[in-house]
């Protein structure tokens, strides 16, 4: 995938579609992603374009080749690591233009669950799309996702790993039930459709880049194109 073009934003600022920078976080070279980002910044590219229109679409590549089984969670995490180094420095330039998440979204594994690599790739997924996110952690009691909704999330994504901690998932359902500012969506090793259905969640992502479109669908947002 090549891009190579360049515009002129609204304010003047230019837009760019970086092949450079996509490949570089893409590969997860992180150093790379860090100097193109710098040097954009530099020549006054528009980063809110170059979010949109490079940044993003390259890890939405890396969360499509772990769907199909082309690389795994070592790659996936180099790739979301050095998409989250371009992601700081433009994230204040991002803020102080008035560009906007699309949604915020708190995430953390349930109570009684200690494991977090799996929450941790979501949540470079979500950032990497332009979702704001709250990183709860692990052992999340009900009263951490409640906190997290009356501090404006407007989508609860639970995470387990384990058998023995998926019904933990139930009760922050029901607490949340009628409650229409907030959707759930579920996910996790050990976590399928069926179950989802059946504790009433909102939605369900069988890995991390599937766990954006959860997040998507929940909110009625539509699906990104390929």
């Amino acid at each position: 995938m090549t891009y190579n073009y360049q515009a002129e934003s609204d304010d003047g600022g230019r837009m760019s579609n970086n092949d450079e920078l996509y490949d570089a976080i893409v590969f997860g070279e992180r150093e790379r992603v860090v100097e193109l980002v710098q040097q954009a910044v530099d020549n006054d590219v528009h980063v809110g374009e170059l979010l949109n229109v490079t940044m993003i679409p390259a890890l939405r590549e890396v969360g499509e080749q772990f769907s199909r089984g082309e690389v795994f969670v070592p790659e996936m995490l180099v790739s979301a690591r050095a998409m989250q180094a371009g992601v700081d420095i433009i994230e204040p330039l991002l803020v102080k233009s008035g560009h906007k998440p699309v949604a915020r979204v708190a995430i953390g594994s349930v109570k009684g669950d200690l494991h977090d690599i799996g929450k941790n790739l979501v949540v470079m997924m979500l950032k990497g799309s332009g979702f704001h996110v709250d990183d709860l952690g692990v052992d999340c009691r009900i009263e951490a996702f409640d906190e997290a909704v009356t501090n404006g999330a407007q989508v609860l994504c639970l995470s387990a790993l384990l058998s023995t901690t998926r019904n933990e998932m139930r009760p922050v359902i029901e607490h949340f039930k009628g409650r229409d500012e907030v959707k759930i969506v579920v996910g996790g090793a050990v976590i399928t459709q069926e179950f989802a259905d059946d504790i009433g969640a909102d939605g369900f992502g069988i890995d991390a880049s599937d766990a954006v479109r959860a997040v998507r669908e929940s909110l009625g947002l539509p699906a990104i194109p390929a």
